[in-house]
Parts: C-alpha cells; sequence; structure tokens
C-alpha cells in the first residue's frame, strides 16, 4: 500500500491548474463535516428528550401495574407479598385510580384521582412533584382532615382550570356514589387544596389529582379494596419480562401491564422521529459524497496519460483503483472527524451552557436536553465512511478499466 498511499496524496495537492478539483475536494469535506455535525446534534438532542420523557413519566408511573379482571383486589396485601419474592422486584405499594370531577367556586374540571399511600423515594426525588406529594404526608403518618376538608394535591394546569390557590376548597365528586332508593346518586366530598406539583408533562399536569389511600377508599366505597399495585422494577428495561413473571406467577384473573406498554405510542413516535430525522440529515452527507465522487471523475480525467504510465510500469488495476480509493476516503474521513469532533463540541456546550431558551408553558422543558451517547456516534461516523467510501467505487473502477495505449493515444 506505500505505493498506492504516496501517489493518492501527491494527487491531493493539486496544482494551480487544478484548482477547481482542489476547490470540489474542500466543499466535499465541508459537505460531509456539515452533515455528520447535524447528525451528532440532533440525535443527541432527541436521545435527550426521550430520556427526559421517560424520567418525567416515571416519577408519576410506575413501571409495571398489577390489575385483576372484573374489579378491585381485596387481598391486596397478601399479593403484594407474593409480588415483593419474585426476581427483579424492588417495591410494591397498593393504588386507587378512578375518574371523579372536581369543583370549586369558580370552575370545574374532570380529573385523574389517584389514592397513593405515602411517596416513595423515586416520587420524591422527582422535580415538582415530590415535594407536592409529601403534603399529603407531612411525617409519614395518618393526617386527621382540618375542618373536615381532606388533603388533595392537584396538577399545576388542573389547579389553573379551577382557579383556586393553596388553602382553597375544592368538592371532590365520585361517578360510582352509592345507590339509594331513588337511583344512583354521586357521592361528594369536600377536600383542601395542601399544594401543587408541576411534572413538566401537561398531561399529568392537567389531569391528576393525588389523595391519601385511605381517603380515596372512603369517597368511593371501596373499604379495603384497592384498584391495583404499583410495581417498581430493579432495571427498567426489563419491566416487561419482570411484569411477565409476575402474571405467571399469580395466573388468572390477574393481569401485568409495563410502561412501555402504558407510554408505546408517545416512546414509538420518538423512535420513529429520530430514525426520519437521521436519514432526512444523512442527505447532506450522500450530496458530499456525489462531491466526492465528482471530483475523483475529474481527476481520473486530469490523469488519464499518468494511469497509462502507471500501467505500463506494471500497475496492476486494483493498484490503480486503490490509488483514488484513498483520495476520496481521505477527503471524507477527514470530513468525518472534523464533523464528530465539532458535533461533540456543540453538545458539550449545549448541555453545560443552556443559553437556548424554551418557553416552558409550550414545551416540555426549559432548555434543550443533550444526551450524547457512543453507539449513536459511532453509528452515524461509520454511515458516512461507508458513504463517502461507496462514492469512490464508480469513478476508482473507471480508472482501473483504462486501457494505457489508448489513455496515452487519445490523454
Amino acid at each position: 500500500m506505500g505505493f498506492e498511499l504516496f501517489i493518492g496524496r501527491r494527487y491531493l495537492r493539486a496544482r494551480r491548474k487544478q484548482g477547481f478539483i482542489s476547490l470540489i475536494s474542500i466543499l466535499s469535506t465541508a459537505g460531509v463535516t456539515v452533515g455528520v455535525m447535524a447528525l451528532i446534534v440532533v440525535i443527541a438532542v432527541m436521545a435527550g428528550a426521550q430520556s427526559e420523557f421517560r424520567s418525567r413519566i416515571l416519577g408519576i408511573d410506575s413501571h409495571a401495574i398489577l390489575m385483576r379482571y372484573g374489579g378491585e383486589i381485596t387481598n391486596y396485601r397478601s399479593l403484594i407479598d407474593q409480588v415483593l419474592e419474585v426476581d427483579g422486584v424492588r417495591s410494591a405499594r397498593p393504588f386507587i385510580y378512578s375518574q371523579s370531577m372536581l369543583r370549586s367556586a369558580s370552575g370545574a374540571s374532570g380529573a385523574i384521582l389517584k389514592g397513593i399511600d405515602p411517596p416513595t423515594q423515586t416520587e420524591l426525588a422527582v422535580d415538582g412533584l415530590g415535594e407536592a406529594l409529601q403534603k399529603l404526608y407531612p411525617d409519614q403518618q395518618k393526617v386527621v382532615a382540618k375542618n373536615g376538608a381532606m388533603p388533595i394535591v392537584l396538577g399545576k394546569e388542573l389547579g389553573r382550570k379551577l382557579g383556586v390557590v393553596e388553602g382553597d376548597t375544592v368538592y371532590l365528586i365520585s361517578f360510582r356514589g352509592m345507590v339509594s332508593p331513588i337511583g344512583h346518586v354521586p357521592s361528594m366530598k369536600r377536600f383542601r387544596v395542601v399544594g401543587f406539583f408541576a411534572s413538566g408533562m401537561y398531561q399529568f399536569d392537567e389531569a391528576y389529582a393525588f389523595v391519601r389511600l385511605t381517603d380515596a377508599q372512603q369517597m368511593l366505597k371501596l373499604g379495603d379494596a384497592v384498584s391495583g399495585i404499583e410495581i417498581r422494577v430493579r432495571d427498567i428495561y426489563q419491566a416487561d419480562k419482570v411484569a411477565e413473571r409476575i402474571k405467571n406467577k399469580l395466573g388468572f384473573p390477574y393481569w401485568t401491564k409495563d410502561w412501555m406498554q402504558m407510554n408505546a405510542n408517545l416512546f414509538f413516535a420518538l423512535k420513529l422521529e429520530k430514525t426520519a430525522m437521521f436519514v432526512i440529515l444523512t442527505l447532506i452527507v450522500l450530496v458530499a459524497a456525489f462531491n466526492i465522487a465528482s471530483t475523483l471523475i475529474m481527476m481520473v480525467m486530469k490523469k488519464t496519460k499518468d494511469i497509462a504510465i502507471l500501467k505500463a510500469m506494471g500497475a496492476t488495476d486494483g493498484s490503480i483503483m486503490r490509488i483514488f480509493v484513498i483520495k476520496g476516503m481521505v477527503i471524507g474521513g477527514f470530513g468525518t472527524l472534523l464533523g464528530v469532533v465539532l458535533g461533540i463540541g456543540i453538545c458539550f456546550i449545549l448541555k453545560h451552557y443552556p443559553f437556548i431558551k424554551l418557553p416552558g408553558d409550550i414545551y416540555y422543558f426549559t432548555t434543550l436536553p443533550v444526551q450524547l451517547q457512543v453507539f449513536d456516534v459511532l453509528t452515524i461516523a461509520v454511515a458516512a465512511i461507508g458513504i463517502c467510501f461507496l462514492a469512490t467505487l464508480y469513478p476508482a473502477r473507471q480508472a482501473a478499466r483504462l486501457n494505457p495505449v489508448d489513455a496515452i493515444r487519445y490523454g
């Protein structure tokens, strides 16, 4: 390869009369650089968004849920003991989940009522959520209702729709209600707003209302029953397998669902968008690869006599091909390397110096989330090098097929 490298390096240094070819080489390098840089930055931002969504969702929702066909679970304490025996389970606790209506002095709105035991450490660690939920159980003990009103924590957007502030009273209306001689009568209880949470997910903030488990049981006339059991696992990416093991152990009439199934539409959309952006931005590299091919084709036309002389001196077709492949790969490789360095540098700046601000009332986050993954960077770099390599094959093959006699005679 020493001789091919030597010739290829000489061809990269275009003389004055080949300045146009040199300009196209520079533009090709710039095109590859821009394409790789844009791919790394965009994919890192989308990976960061996916990670941000996942952490926010799992801050409120559990990793998996266990529920029963046909109604509530009454023997939940013994079920929790069995669930905790399953390999991979970190914790389990009962919950109540119900559609309801909230009414205040200035408005009304539908809401998703969730009754919980004292918040877990995972929930307490979620910004905007843990502090609010802790107000339901300020000392981790049962709280006596104040002035007959039980505590409730509302999503920020839900509180805005109801027009309430901390300390106000709201009425929770359950459509389960009671059956009386005159028909089905919804039950209504008074609650005192003790806090608001802002999870950063609009669909949670405008719909969820948290109360204590015992208050939800009393409100919904459930006795000692619950809607289901929330399960947290040690490895969130193994949640589906752990949920399957729990279902197989308990059998019918119990069923399980993991967080990936509960949020399948969101994560599928993010994955599809990430793939689409990868394909679209790869077209930039593809255009630069066409420039590389054009450069090599013009170089072959300019170096016809040189190729003929090299062949006459004993150079094989493979050697001629390698000369032009090396030239093209140097252009593509340098552009890819420069693009990777610039892309990683921009990601580092965006992550540590978040100068791009986003309106929090429109987007889920106020700054661009950036998560640079080694696999993504390697995939982008390999894809760029591969495209550049393919672009060199046709002109290199044409150079190798030149007949030395014809090249000298007509060159």
